[in-house]
C-alpha cells in the first residue's frame, strides 16, 4: 500500500482467501522462485529465527525494485499476503495468478482506511502480512518517509512487525529498468518489534503510533545497512 489513499474495489473480498488451485499454485511459483533466487541471485537469507512459528505478523521491508516481492517470499514457506494496485487485476489470468501468489487488490484515489480493513482481515485470519512502510519503491541508501499503515495495523491489533532489510535488489533491478542483473542478494530478518498496548478505551494514540513508526524506520535502517554490506554493496551516505 502506498502513501496515496486506497481502496478495495467492487466485486473483491478483502484479503480474499484463496483457493485449493491457488494454493498449490503458491507452492510451485515459491519453490520456482527460491530456486532461481538461489541460482541466479546467490540469495542469502539471515535470521529466519526472527519470524513468528504461527499466527499473524507484519513484514515490513525496505522497497527499492519491483523484485522485492517475490524475492521477500523465500524468507518463509508461509504465503505472505500483499496489497497490490487494483490495475494488475483487470486481466483475469493475471488477478488469479496474483491472488494464488499472496496478493489483494486496492484502488489509488479514495479512502485508505478500506485499505486498512483489508489488511486487518488478513491479521484476522492469522495470516502474515507484507506493508511496505516508504510506499511506493524508493532509491538511494537512505530509508525514505515512512507512512504509519503497519504501525497502526500492528496497533489495532498487538501482533509485531518484522522489520526486513533487503541488500542489492535496487543494483539486481532499479526503477525503469527492463533488464535484471545476476547480482547476490541479502535478506536480513530483524527481530520482531511489539506495539504498545491499548489505551482502556481500545483506542490507537496517534503519539504511540508515531513513535512505533520512527523506531520501525531505524530498524529498517540498520538492517538495510547490513544487508548491503553483506551482499558486497555498502551504503554509503
Amino acid at each position: 500500500m502506498s502513501r496515496e489513499e486506497l481502496h478495495v474495489p467492487a466485486g473483491h473480498t478483502k484479503g480474499e482467501v484463496m483457493t485449493a488451485s491457488q494454493r498449490w499454485m503458491y507452492v510451485v511459483i515459491r519453490a520456482l522462485i527460491h530456486g532461481v533466487c538461489r541460482v541466479y541471485f546467490r540469495l542469502e537469507v539471515r535470521g529466519r529465527e526472527n519470524l513468528p512459528a504461527e499466527g499473524a505478523y507484519i513484514v515490513s521491508p525496505i522497497h527499492r525494485s519491483n523484485l522485492d516481492t517475490p524475492v521477500l517470499s523465500a524468507i518463509t514457506t508461509r504465503r505472505l499476503r500483499y496489497m497490490g494496485k487494483e490495475s494488475l487485476w483487470k486481466s483475469r489470468g493475471l488477478g488469479w495468478l496474483l491472488t494464488a501468489l499472496g496478493g489483494f487488490p486496492v484502488q489509488r484515489g479514495t479512502a485508505d482506511r478500506e485499505a486498512l480493513k483489508a489488511g486487518l482481515a488478513c491479521i484476522e485470519r492469522g495470516e502474515p502480512l507484507v506493508m511496505f512502510p516508504e510506499g511506493t519503491r524508493q532509491f538511494g541508501p537512505e530509508i525514505a518517509e515512512m507512512f504509519d499503515g503497519p504501525a497502526y495495523v500492528a496497533c489495532r491489533t498487538g501482533v509485531p512487525i518484522v522489520p526486513v532489510g533487503m541488500g542489492n535488489t535496487e543494483a539486481a533491478m532499479p526503477k525503469g529498468s527492463k533488464f535484471i542483473r545476476p547480482v547476490k542478494m541479502v535478506i536480513v530478518i530483524g527481530r520482531p518489534i511489539e506495539p504498545p498496548p491499548l489505551k482502556e478505551s481500545g483506542r490507537v494514540s496517534r503519539k504511540a503510533v508515531h513513535a512505533l513508526t520512527t523506531r520501525l524506520g531505524e530498524e529498517i535502517q540498520e538492517l538495510f545497512d547490513e544487508a548491503q554490506a553483506v551482499a558486497g554493496h555498502p551504503n554509503r551516505r
